[in-house]
């Protein structure tokens, strides 16, 4: 079952009466069907922190990664089975709650040299279109704003699928992922070494596992 797939309408060209009509390109792609059972996803759904992880790795000193999350973010989901591209996201993540297992390097990373949380404690991520790239994976389009700087990325995401868990608790899954230039958003802070190349890359890989809740009319899980 696919999320965040949408309807193609397949198109015939016409056939000249003086053509022989000529058989379909092994290599066509078959058109994509919206799945009648997806309607049944439609309204809206939240993040569940406790079972999911929003976070980034970056090389450092150009021979290993050091991989971090945010702990704390506000999310909005809004998911239209009938229409998926009226679907929605939002997340906004608090830049404070940056986590590396390291408490200095944290300090540095939400300091003036990078995120500046004093200054700037929100990022955020809200899409603007979606397309279907293959079976169960996506790429959903929208604006990231770190500090003062807003610019479009493509979150590929990979359907998992969707489940009542014991507690009543609907609930569906995705990974997402997608690459950015960190320069890109101001955080232009580095130092070079002696070997060549930088300390930190301007490459940052960002990571979405995600379980979503399906909220209830009130507005609460």
């Amino acid at each position: 079952m696919n999320l965040f797939s949408r309807p193609h309408t397949a198109r015939r060209s016409p056939t000249a009466p003086s053509r022989p009509a000529q058989a379909a390109s092994p290599h066509a792609s078959a058109p994509v069907l919206l799945d009648p059972a997806l309607a049944a996803l439609t309204g809206e759904w939240i993040i569940d922190p406790a079972h999911s992880r929003i976070g980034f790795s970056v090389r450092h000193a150009m021979v290993t990664t050091v991989r971090g999350s945010f702990a704390e973010y506000k999310s909005r989901l809004y998911f239209d089975g009938r229409d998926p591209s009226r679907s929605q996201a939002e997340i906004i993540l608090a830049t404070g709650s940056v986590d590396t297992g390291v408490e200095q390097r944290d300090a540095h990373l939400t300091g003036r040299d990078f995120l500046d949380s004093a200054s700037h404690p929100r990022m955020r991520f809200r899409s603007t279109a979606v397309r279907l790239k293959a079976p169960d994976v996506y790429v959903m389009t929208g604006d990231l704003t770190i500090k003062d700087t807003t610019r479009p990325v493509d979150l590929e995401l990979t359907y998992i699928g969707n489940v009542t868990d014991p507690f009543g608790y609907q609930r569906v899954g995705f990974d997402g992922t997608t690459t950015i230039n960190r320069m890109d958003w101001g955080l232009s802070y580095n130092s070079r070494l002696a070997e060549g190349g930088a300390m930190v890359s301007e490459t940052v890989r960002l990571q979405f596992d995600i379980a979503a809740i399906r909220m209830t009319p009130e507005g609460a899980v």
